[in-house]
């Protein structure tokens, strides 16, 4: 088996700086990492792990070998993957990774195969891409899996998907649907990162703009709050009426993308479903129009029908930033491929939020083993205690402390009898 497939080991020096400055900043990962080289919990135990190859990713990595574990690393996307750090975990951490940022898609799917050549007994992914792949065409290997976790909500709707139709062959945690994931990595991680991507690509000015926000998920909501805070009018579109209502009430307008695509300045997608913005939402937009995505897949965005409207499609505009001229000489510039863009064009979430999500992986990996007889084949939550002790850690680390109840109190709380 090939160890690893990384763009150039010598870059593993400016890896190794930001892996340890990322790792200042993530103190709940590393108390867990501190308690696991002491207990080695996942000693002898394979992890095949599918996820964005960043600084963050590579202390979760880090943790997990402390534990006891042998990784094996491939990218979650083609264009998540970040060199160096690819570099120095196999240059300084001896971690078999299989990641070059801008991967062909049959060279992304060669990495993913040669992370399950491992024969893993845990699998960790985002966006599900190593799960399907077990399921479609190395299904023997899931004898083998204890469990896997999912990190975000496209990887959960597609196991959720495949638990309905009882298609599942191992058990899986859906790490993203834990309120320490999706409240903070979703909302403020994606928020932030979003405008962060958005910027560094355009440096566009976002005070005064029109944006157009595809989708009030919980990263919707992170992204309209953090764009609205630059100054930005937001537009939000729906299919959820609930959703769309509390983006009513959160200050903000609400209408089809058909009548937003005619508004907007700056679109971007946050909803893990496909051709949020198509053909005829591209034909009614402004000349200089900018879109985006910041859901895992590029699915969002019909880029095939923008193609095939266009008469001429530039590369050399900006890093990472297309310029679509269409037939009657209208322009739209789309960002990082339409990939996600708080990754294609910038680092991702910031270490400070990734730290609640990889604990989470940390501990649940540690679950699985510890329980992994017990559990059946569907799509399991992450247990309250883990995100109570990691919401704890996290509060510690920040210097703040909270009340606790009283023994009236609780017992209150516990009581139908007492009322006024």
């Amino acid at each position: 088996m090939k160890k690893y497939d990384v763009k150039d080991s010598r870059l593993s020096k400016l890896g190794r700086g930001r892996v340890a400055w990322a790792d200042s900043h993530m103190p709940v990962l590393a108390k867990i990492r501190a308690r696991f080289g002491k207990e080695k919990p996942l000693r002898g135990k394979l992890i095949a792990a599918c996820l964005h190859v960043t600084s963050e990713t590579a202390n979760l990595v880090r943790t997990l070998v402390a534990g006891g574990a042998e990784v094996f690393l491939c990218a979650s996307n083609p264009l998540s993957t970040q060199d160096d750090i690819a570099a120095t975990l196999v240059t300084d951490y001896g971690v078999s990774v299989f990641a070059i940022r801008g991967a062909s898609r049959n060279l992304y799917y060669n990495h993913i195969e040669s992370t399950l050549a491992s024969k893993p007994h845990i699998t960790i992914d985002d966006g599900a891409d190593l799960v399907n792949l077990v399921h479609s065409k190395y299904h023997k290997l899931a004898h083998n899996i204890i469990a896997g976790m999912e990190e975000t909500t496209t990887g959960v709707i597609r196991l959720r998907a495949m638990d309905k139709a009882h298609k599942l062959l191992y058990p899986m945690f859906a790490v993203n649907d834990a309120t320490v994931k999706y409240l903070f990595d979703n909302r403020y991680g994606t928020g932030q990162s979003t405008v962060d991507g958005i910027i560094r690509a355009t440096n566009i000015l976002f005070a005064g703009k029109v944006i157009v926000v595809g989708g009030y998920g919980w990263c919707g909501r992170g992204f309209a709050m953090r764009a609205r805070g630059l100054g930005a009018r937001i537009i939000v579109t729906e299919v959820n009426p609930l959703r769309a209502l509390e983006a009513v009430m959160d200050g903000f307008d609400v209408m089809p993308m058909n009548e937003a695509a005619k508004k907007g300045d700056i679109f971007c997608t946050l909803t893990g479903d496909i051709n949020v913005i198509r053909g005829e939402h591209f034909k009614l937009m402004k000349n200089g129009a900018v879109v985006a995505n910041s859901g895992h897949f590029n699915v969002e965005l019909n880029l095939v029908e923008l193609a095939k409207m266009a008469r001429k499609v530039k590369t050399d505009i900006r890093p990472n930033v297309e310029q679509y001229i269409l037939k009657n000489g209208k322009s739209i510039f789309v960002l990082g491929q339409g990939r996600l863009v708080n990754l294609a064009c910038a680092e991702g979430h910031p270490a400070t939020v990734m730290d609640m999500s990889f604990a989470t992986q940390s501990l649940v990996a540690e679950y699985a083993v510890k329980n992994g007889t017990r559990l059946s084949s569907k799509v399991y939550p992450v247990p309250t205690e883990i995100e109570n002790w990691i919401a704890t850690l996290k509060l510690d680390s920040l210097g703040m402390k909270i009340d606790k109840l009283t023994d009236e109190q609780a017992k209150y709380l516990s009581s139908w009898s007492e009322g006024t």
